[in-house]
């Protein structure tokens, strides 16, 4: 195993234990991963996303807190926002940890492949393997780490927002801050679709069909949860 990693290896070498399948499976679910986030944030006018009615009742809840007083329900409602982006940051980085451990230390996992009769591989294989998958971790990770960041300024510029509902900076502030909200979500929400794709680029330990099926799978119940949810129509409710 030492001499594996002392001895440099080529692109060839590297990519030749590799099929053509492989290839297209990774590019599958690296365009199911860019593309769902473009169709989420970005759907038809006459079918928005749940994302993008959250959008909407974000900024309500902003021109609301203005005249809300005292505004304690506000900042706890924040509060647990950020605590949910701390708790998903926090795991994150514990996976991305596991995943690295795993490259210094990948017999546990030959071992697994072979208790499945699974072909064996080269180690290299199952080192690049795992580094996929914390590809889409660490991208998470850095996520939620920014979403956590953008609900600070969202405190801020809440705390900014003058107790009088007729000052004419109060709109206007409670609008940035609504905004700022809005790019906390977007954040939060990118970086919990990186630890779905996380999930479906796990299953390529199995091989490049399981991988496709699984990115299939994933893109199926994210279409569902913003598309097709009962979620989705009570927010299209008319009051």
């Amino acid at each position: 195993m030492v001499s594996l990693y002392l001895v440099p290896m080529t692109l060839q070498e590297i990519i030749s234990p590799f099929s053509a399948l492989d290839g297209l499976a990774i590019l599958f679910i690296l365009i199911g991963w860019v593309g769902s986030t473009y169709l989420i944030e970005n759907p038809p006018e006459k079918h928005p996303s749940v994302s993008k009615l959250m959008a909407r009742y974000r900024r309500e809840w902003m021109s609301q807190m203005v005249t809300r007083n005292p505004r304690i329900f506000d900042s706890q409602t924040l509060s647990s926002l950020r605590q949910g982006t701390s708790f998903f940051a926090s795991a994150s980085m514990i996976a991305i940890g596991g995943g690295l451990a795993l490259i210094g230390n990948p017999e546990p996992l030959v071992d697994v492949a072979s208790d499945l009769s699974l072909q064996s591989a080269p180690a290299i294989v199952w080192d690049i393997k795992i580094l996929f998958i914390i590809v889409f971790l660490t991208n998470a990770f850095l996520k939620f780490v920014w979403s956590h960041r953008l609900f600070g300024y969202c405190y801020i510029l809440m705390a900014a927002v003058p107790n009088d509902p007729e000052d004419p900076n109060a709109l206007p502030l409670a609008q940035k801050a609504a905004e700022i909200n809005i790019y906390a979500g977007r954040s939060y929400n990118r970086a919990l679709r990186s630890v779905y794709f996380s999930l479906a680029a796990s299953s390529w330990i199995f091989g490049a069909v399981p991988l496709m099926i699984a990115g299939l799978i994933t893109l199926a119940v994210m279409y569902r949860r913003e598309f097709a949810s009962q979620s989705r129509r009570v927010l299209l409710q008319q009051d």
